[in-house]
């Protein structure tokens, strides 16, 4: 199973339905944050990621989430 059906898996399970998915991957080819994103990814980092760069995400979700 590849990263698109984990994440289709786990958008379809009722009590993780709105995780946020972030995906983190060396692939940053034309059109891999689309297909990251249609597969139900919340958001899509290529590789090498920057520290600071995830932090901000985590930070921007876990507010959302506590708003």
């Amino acid at each position: 199973m590849d990263g698109y059906e984990t994440t289709r898996r786990i958008r379809k399970m009722p009590n993780f339905g709105n995780l946020p998915v972030f995906t983190l991957t060396a692939k940053a080819m034309t059109g891999d944050r689309e297909k990251c994103l249609q597969a139900g990814a919340t958001d899509y980092i290529a590789k090498p990621a920057d520290p600071d760069h995830i932090i901000s995400l985590l930070r921007i979700y876990i507010a959302r989430k506590a708003a």
